[in-house]
């Protein structure tokens, strides 16, 4: 079967708004580069949108009707929006579910240190790397510090022109012969990511007697910026992640690199395609941005925990079904697009791909039946009746799609959100973007898959669960 390159069916009145879009898109991508910073920016649009906090919402004793816009900021790093339905809550809802973690390196919580007069941090790497990919480029620091008196620091170095980077050092290649021998997963080792973050020494008090003078100054920088004590790093969240802003990729600007286009470039349109929704829709419409998926969902702020579950059992109370049978009759009775990319066909590399059933760059949003491992192990598997209802949709909408399966079948595999939801007996189906140099600190996208990824949702939003 062949479908045909999105940007031969990009309509001519389309052009000024994917580009809007995109722009728009780089925004959220360039602000958000921790879940944190992509909660904070959700907050804002959703409000700036009308939508009401939960939390509000249950504080007043409201009762939400028909039309009403509101959002959960779980922990501070997931994040939900929804617009009640003409029809009962228990009749379902249309959700779109991505993630906002992307792979990264963490610092550990005991993590400063001299060494030859460097100063350093100890790191742990998170999600899944090739570590090589990370050493001698510019890195920012995100995060916060929470000190013992409840206070929060936030912490964004890195990102300005006038802010310095931090680095990760690698072997010079004169000296590197036995580097060069080993595999790609040994080269650089999880315990060798440390990060450089100076080396001008303190002042000495006795001449010859003070050590560690690096690290006492970088002490008194931290204690004079962010008021922070050495064990202020025991409570602090900082992620590590690649310096500097997206960029528009080609002569004809037609993609773009950026870091953690996985997942927040499946995140962000299915935010704003909630956000957007013009009208009361006849289903109450649901975007979830969840958190750890680069880890297996795990901790209360991940799929796997019971938060989505708890909201919702808040929202039946707030519609007036106050019975719990009323909360796994909304769950199993709604419709899901798990919202995460897919493996880009990428030339350079084809033998890992199985080209008939590979997601194309440009060729629209990437529908996978399933995912899993090798024999589907971990996967979600949706139901054709309701991949034709999503094809219909699709086709309705004059939505450019495409399937995909994550490379060859024996060659490796990966895993979404997609089952997880699926156990309240819903129906889901994994519905992302093509993504070359997937979990690399610069990832590539087509602008226009980007934009046939908002109109799926959109299209998805507006009419399923009518068939």
């Amino acid at each position: 079967m062949y479908r045909k390159n999105a940007w031969d069916q990009l309509k001519a009145d389309d052009r000024e708004k994917l580009e809007k879009f995109a722009a728009d898109y780089r925004a959220f991508l360039d602000n958000g580069k921790t879940e944190r910073e992509c909660v904070k920016g959700a907050v804002k649009e959703a409000e700036e949108h009308g939508f009401v906090s939960l939390d509000t919402v249950i504080k007043e004793g409201r009762t939400l009707k028909s039309g009403d816009k509101v959002y959960c900021a779980w922990m501070k790093k997931s994040f939900m929006a929804f617009v009640i339905g003409e029809k009962p809550l228990d009749s379902g809802m249309n959700i779109l579910g991505a993630h906002i973690d992307s792979p990264r390196i963490d610092v550990k919580q005991n993590p400063l240190y001299e060494d030859e007069e460097i100063g350093y941090l100890d790191t742990h790497y998170y999600g899944g790397i090739k570590k090589y990919q990370w050493v001698a480029l510019p890195l920012a620091l995100h995060g916060v510090v929470v000190k013992k008196d409840g206070s929060t620091v936030e912490v964004a170095i890195g990102e300005k022109s006038e802010d310095p980077v931090f680095y990760i050092s690698d072997l010079l290649i004169h000296l590197a012969q036995d580097q060069m021998r080993k595999t790609a997963s040994e080269v650089i080792e999880g315990e060798t990511l440390n990060l450089i973050i100076g080396s001008e020494p303190a002042k000495a008090e006795e001449e010859g007697k003070e050590k560690d003078r690096v690290k006492k100054a970088l002490l008194a920088i931290l204690k004079e910026n962010y008021g922070m004590e050495e064990e202020d790093f025991l409570s602090a969240e900082l992620e590590v992640v690649p310096a500097g802003a997206s960029r528009e990729v080609g002569f004809d600007r037609s993609l773009i690199a950026g870091y953690g286009h996985d997942d927040r470039v499946c995140a962000y349109p299915s935010l704003r395609a909630v956000e957007d929704f013009e009208g009361v829709p006849e289903r109450t419409l649901c975007a979830i941005l969840t958190d750890k998926e680069e880890i297996g969902s795990v901790g209360a702020t991940g799929m796997n925990s019971h938060f989505f579950e708890n909201v919702v059992s808040e929202l039946c109370y707030a519609v007036g079904l106050k019975e719990e049978i009323a909360v796994r009759r909304t769950l199993r009775n709604s419709s899901m697009l798990s919202s995460d990319v897919s493996a880009g066909f990428d030339p350079n590399f084809a033998s890992v791909f199985e080209k008939k059933n590979a997601a194309l760059v440009g060729h629209g949003v990437c529908f996978n039946k399933f995912t899993g491992s090798r024999g589907k192990s971990g996967s979600n598997d949706a139901n054709p009746e309701f991949v034709a209802e999503v094809r219909r949709i699709m086709d309705d909408n004059g939505v450019d799609f495409q399937t995909a399966e994550l490379g060859k079948v024996d060659v490796g595999g990966g895993g979404t959100i997609a089952y997880m939801c699926a156990k309240y007996g819903m129906n889901v189906i994994d519905a992302g973007i093509a993504v070359l140099s997937m979990h690399a600190p610069w990832e590539l996208v087509s602008k226009a898959d980007l934009w046939e990824a908002y109109k799926c949702y959109l299209a998805f939003l507006k009419d399923a669960g009518k068939a």
